[in-house]
């Protein structure tokens, strides 16, 4: 089913969540049920928590008796239910992820997005590494058979900088505090968790006989 050309549907990402690479994940699954591809929208964390005034689990579980438990058993049945057999924990995070995300916006301009998307997420929660150390970004990147030096030189130019700096104060203009957030058209969801829901509203948005036969493509794949 080709996507339908008047809903738009995001994703807002942060290399450093590891709850947005697992979205990541699933969002393949999504798509081919829905038929709906996803727009997928780099956003720097660390200013959507600056500007909102939010803070990262790390900070803010600290002190509270058994939720950080609680939630590291949902993450599991989030990994098992979806097969996810490739997620490790990055024993260096947090990562500041700023040069990251300005790549991630250098690579879109430079129409290197998907192979870029792919190897920094390989390196941040497959094979772990301190991506925020510039010399081991360089090395992974290239590694993955990324023109890192191109990708690094576009994400120092002042407008890609700013695009970043505006993907980020429209996502918190639009109620985002986090990642990973999601749009529906003007509907908002946050947390991997929320995917059920994303799906469900795609569906709703989409016009009638669209949204069936999404549904029957899906459970018939």
């Amino acid at each position: 089913m080709a996507a339908d050309a008047g809903l738009k549907v995001q994703f807002l990402f942060d290399f450093g969540s590891p709850n947005a690479y697992l979205a990541a994940k699933v969002i393949p699954e999504v798509e081919k049920r829905t038929g709906v591809r996803f727009d997928h929208v780099p956003v720097l964390l660390g200013g959507i928590y600056k500007l909102t005034g939010n803070s990262s689990p790390a900070d803010y579980l600290k002190g509270i008796k058994n939720k950080r438990e609680q939630m590291g058993r949902e993450t599991e049945r989030f990994i098992r239910k979806h097969g996810i057999t490739t997620f490790r924990n990055n024993p260096f995070f947090p990562v500041n992820t700023l040069q990251l995300m300005r790549g991630a916006v250098a690579a879109q301009a430079e129409g290197l997005f998907w192979p870029y998307f792919h190897a920094v997420y390989h390196h941040m929660w497959e094979e772990p590494k301190k991506m925020d150390d510039p010399a081991v970004m360089i090395s992974a990147l290239q590694a993955s058979g990324i023109d890192a030096a191109r990708i690094a030189a576009k994400s120092q130019e002042p407008a890609i900088k700013g695009r970043l700096v505006q993907l980020t104060e429209d996502a918190v203009a639009r109620g985002a505090f986090g990642s990973p957030t999601f749009f529906v058209g003007g509907e908002m969801f946050f947390g991997k968790d929320q995917l059920r829901d994303v799906e469900e509203e795609i569906l709703a948005q989409l016009p009638a006989r669209g949204g069936r036969e999404a549904m029957r493509a899906g459970a018939a794949s």
